[in-house]
């Protein structure tokens, strides 16, 4: 059957990562922008493809730019391009969505998104006590389109618990996937680490990796030097490496588009199917902390509108900002957990640029896939504390149906109910999980309790005693007797070691 000329295709891609530690000398995030797009202009073998750009997308970042894709229109000569600017809590999957409707709907021929970070060359010039200077925009300059996410990510609770940090919530996470798995807090770690260390030997044979270092479960799983605790399992080489200068380019086209301008065809890369939930529901009002409603729809609905089945996946690239992350998708979409996660080798050895990483890890998955014509692959997307989710399948060859975007949060806020969170706590309560924050000179203790009367609470202690708790057992098996009182805290350590005995 002849392919409709309007099927969208990704024909370039390029990642560009600099390691210079003198911060003069060192690219700005949207310069690192630029290179990454002019490589992937070649990598199509068509440069002058980019000058054609209907329209450039950036998923916002560090950075204060008022519109870096006005100025990567100019420097690549495309300034009749339109441009985006995703803002934080956007899935990076939502541009590579709107660009492939857009191609397919008529409204662009050529379609460019690219994003990228220089949080090393920030390192860098604190050292060298300079500033890291970054172009500046007219006030009026303004992106023609600003997506911006609706809801909050983190509520008052959480915030005022001291779960702020990305590290926090995904270490809630992590703990509360080892109580439902019924796993000792030892095995549990070994686990992690194992996956870690896995993810690790990939990266080492990624040339666009920030750490090729292949580690040991040991060296990650245990604090010490250069690995401090962050939030207890994590630590430091558990998490995500964002002070990275790295960005990534790709460009998208037309099937007729490609063939005018004569893109070898072993450049093409067609999209199948992008589905999303954006349902927004903050980590402490889940009802099931390990478990992700919206994954399981997204990737139920991404599957069946390529028309294929998960044994049909050959590559996959799982969103990798911590273990808990991983192990939730793998939960979720059906996949053995013996399956290879990354093409990447994740975000904690890649490198994790904030709001930039699905974009290296298309750049990745597309070289993985032209070396494998036909097969399958699959990149997903996490934005927020597992808030939002979003997965692409992708291969050389065509599907059996037109590509597709779905949103199903509709779907996911139809089955998940959301849990009260409590501003005081008191009562008979099961604890649901927690933490052990080191954001502080003492450990201080976060745990999410049940409370038996109905809702939840978000508690936070510094009793060393509680923490040494955590690490050797884990108070997610015990049971709690909460004080009254307006803070949630009070009496609270006691209550909880009390049961514990």
């Amino acid at each position: 059957m002849p392919l409709d000329p309007r099927t969208p295709l990704l024909v370039g891609v390029a990642a560009a990562c600099q390691r210079e530690d003198d911060p003069e000398k060192a690219l700005e995030p949207v310069a690192l922008m630029a290179r990454a797009l002019e490589r992937a202009g070649k990598d199509a073998g068509r440069p002058g493809l980019l000058a054609r750009a209907d329209a450039i997308r950036v998923p916002a970042g560090l950075w204060s730019y008022r519109d870096p894709g006005r100025w990567l229109a100019e420097r690549l000569g495309a300034i009749q391009a339109r441009t985006s600017l995703a803002e934080v809590g956007v899935l990076q999957t939502t541009l590579f969505a709107g660009a492939a409707r857009d191609i397919a709907e008529g409204h662009a021929d050529v379609v460019l998104v690219a994003g990228g970070e220089a949080r090393y060359r920030e390192q860098c010039a604190r050292r060298a006590g300079v500033a890291a200077k970054l172009s500046e925009q007219p006030e009026a300059v303004e992106p023609a389109e600003r997506l911006v996410p609706e809801g909050e990510i983190v509520s008052a609770h959480e915030i005022r618990a001291g779960l702020g940090a990305p590290v926090s919530q995904f270490a809630l996470l992590e703990n509360a996937l080892r109580g439902a798995d019924g796993t000792s807090v030892d095995a549990h770690r070994d686990a992690v680490a194992e996956l870690w260390a896995a993810q690790s030997r990939i990266a080492a044979r990624n040339p666009d990796a920030w750490s090729r270092e292949p580690l040991d479960p040991k060296a990650i799983r245990d604090p010490g030097d250069g690995n401090r605790m962050l939030a207890f399992p994590y630590t430091k080489r558990h998490a995500s490496q964002w002070n990275v200068d790295q960005a990534a380019g790709l460009v998208f086209c037309s099937l007729e588009t490609a063939r005018a301008l004569g893109i070898p065809r072993e450049r093409w890369l067609f999209p199948h199917a992008v589905a999303e939930s954006n349902q927004m529901r903050v980590l402490s009002e889940r009802p099931a902390l390990h478990r992700s409603p919206g994954f399981a729809r997204a990737g139920e609905r991404a599957l069946e509108r390529a028309g294929i089945g998960l044994d049909e996946v050959d590559h996959l690239e799982l969103y990798s900002c911590f273990p808990s992350a991983v192990r939730i998708q793998l939960r979720e979409l059906g996949i053995a957990p013996d399956r290879p996660v990354s093409v990447t080798g994740g975000m904690a050895f890649a490198g994790g640029p904030l709001n930039n990483f699905v974009l290296q890890s298309q750049v990745c998955m597309t070289r993985v896939l032209r070396a494998d014509p036909g097969g399958v692959g699959m990149v997903t997307c996490v934005s927020g504390m597992m808030t939002k989710q979003g997965l692409g399948l992708w291969s050389t060859e065509p599907g059996p149906r037109p590509f597709a975007f779905d949103d199903v949060s509709r779907s996911v806020a139809r089955q998940v109910e959301t849990v009260p969170v409590a501003d005081t706590a008191a009562g008979e309560a099961t604890i649901a999980s927690y933490t052990v924050l080191h954001d502080a000179p003492e450990p201080r203790t976060v745990v999410l309790a049940d409370l038996d009367r109905g809702g939840r609470a978000v508690l936070s202690d510094s009793d060393p005693r509680l923490a040494l708790l955590a690490y050797n057992r884990g108070p997610a098996v015990v049971r709690a007797s909460l004080a009254r009182g307006e803070d949630p805290g009070n009496g609270f350590a006691d209550k909880v070691l009390g049961a514990a005995e």
